[in-house]
């Protein structure tokens, strides 16, 4: 299940401010995360229409922690400088390339 606030970003088409726009609330009594305050100016999604985003907001949520796992990778850009001058571009292309192809985006 994704998160609410993905699927809040998706209907709004841009990006939220949750500490002013929209807030987010669980009140820990097994209901789950629900939107206590809607500051935006365009209507108050019903769950319905957030569920809809239901499969593009698992998609950006598996291709972020994708994301993350190929930073990780990659390494610190000073290192990565350093890899091409020492062992040349293509090296590093290859490597680069090897680290997409294990962890591919959706």
């Amino acid at each position: 299940m994704t998160n609410l606030s993905t699927k809040i970003k998706l209907y709004a088409n841009r990006e939220i401010d949750f500490s002013k726009d929209v807030r987010l609330q669980d009140n820990s009594d097994g209901m789950g995360v629900f939107i206590a305050e809607w500051n935006l100016d365009i209507p108050k999604p019903t769950m319905a229409q957030l569920d809809a985003f239901e499969a593009q907001a698992t998609t950006i949520e598996n291709n972020q922690i994708i994301i993350a796992t190929r930073k990780s990778l990659y390494g610190a850009w000073e290192k990565q400088l350093e890899e091409i001058y020492d062992n040349g571009i293509d090296s590093w292309k290859a490597r680069i390339a090897n680290i997409k192809l294990n962890n591919p985006k959706e």
